[in-house]
């Protein structure tokens, strides 16, 4: 049994050292812990600094490329080394290393696919009343969306076993958090929680400039990537409102018509029109993106196929993977 730790990484030097310690090499009912340090194309010797504190790999992204795309390219390295279970951490040592043994076990149970770290919000000292209520909020609309009881969506201190990290595949830009949850939801995938106390804080989210800007992209991402999943749903619905829309003007017109002669209120058979023809129009969208859906999904089978043959492949070959692999496997 193989645990890979995955620590995504941009310009954290003065953090690494301490995420690093913080991180158990013996834990029990595993044979190895080893450690891999994502470095998301960082110009303050990232990469060198992880070496040196005897990280077991180290692979680099030429540019800085986002964190959604460095969680990607950890999670298909640690599959490639041959974890059996991949716990992701961040590098500013916010979340502590002697709870990966709690956030393993379910996993080494068999009861779970996915345990995610849910910080104790109330307890954070450091977290505003805005971003507590934030927070909260943000949790709650994603437990609507995905059915999953859920109590910190946004946390990074995730573990996946082989088989859920084989099955998930990230495609936004901006973060994997809420995208990897829906995704968790729709493929059915056994879901946990532990609840965990963060350590302090050590310096401030560079994945965000602002609330404002971080609902934003929370926001979009949540529409598209539920939207994808869900396009029969989303579609409809809205085609339903704009029906029911629709046909409030044109009712109005038609009492109107039958009880004044026929004239006037034309506009309102024109809007009414309008509205219904839209939501006709937004049905059949909704239609030929159920199908591409459908089509997206036996890509996905594919996919979660070549994974596996790949890993496969990976393990049968008896001679280990340098750093300089590693780096040339990213594009």
């Amino acid at each position: 049994m193989k645990v890979i730790v995955q620590i995504p990484c941009y310009n954290e030097r003065e953090t690494l050292a301490e995420t690093i310690a913080d991180i158990p090499r013996h834990i029990d009912g595993v044979d190895s812990v080893e450690i891999l340090v994502v470095d998301d194309g960082s110009s303050d010797g990232t990469s060198d600094l992880a070496r040196t504190l005897g990280v077991d790999h180290v692979i680099r992204h030429r540019c800085n490329r986002g964190l959604a795309a460095t969680f990607r390219t950890g999670l298909d390295t640690a599959l490639q080394l041959g974890a059996d279970i991949i716990v992701n951490t961040d590098g500013d040592n916010q979340y502590p290393g002697k709870e990966i043994p709690r956030l393993i076990e379910p996993i080494l149970a068999e009861r779970a696919d996915v345990v995610i770290g849910a910080r104790r919000i109330d307890r954070a000292t450091h977290f505003s009343s805005t971003k507590k209520i934030l927070s909260k909020l943000g949790s709650a609309v994603v437990r609507v969306l995905t059915g999953l009881q859920i109590a910190d969506a946004v946390s990074g201190f995730r573990a996946l076993s082989r088989h859920a990290a084989t099955r998930i595949n990230i495609i936004s830009s901006f973060s994997y958090t809420i995208e990897m949850l829906i995704q968790i939801g729709h493929k059915r995938l056994a879901l946990e929680t532990i609840p965990i106390d963060i350590n302090v804080k050590l310096r401030e989210s560079r994945l965000f400039n602002s609330i404002p800007e971080f609902i934003a992209y929370s926001v979009t991402t949540m529409m598209r990537i539920y939207a994808m999943f869900r396009p029969l749903r989303v579609f409809f619905s809205l085609g339903a409102l704009l029906l029911l829309s629709g046909m409030v003007p044109v009712i109005r017109f038609l009492y109107f018509y039958f009880t004044s002669s026929g004239d006037g209120h034309i506009q309102s058979l024109i809007l009414g029109s309008v509205f219904l023809i839209a939501g006709i129009f937004v049905m059949l969208i909704g239609l030929v993106t159920d199908l591409i859906s459908s089509n997206r999904q036996l890509i996905e089978m594919t996919l979660e196929r070549v994974k596996r043959i790949e890993s496969r492949l990976d393990t049968l070959d008896t001679k280990p993977l340098s750093d300089h692999d590693l780096e040339n496997r990213v594009e």
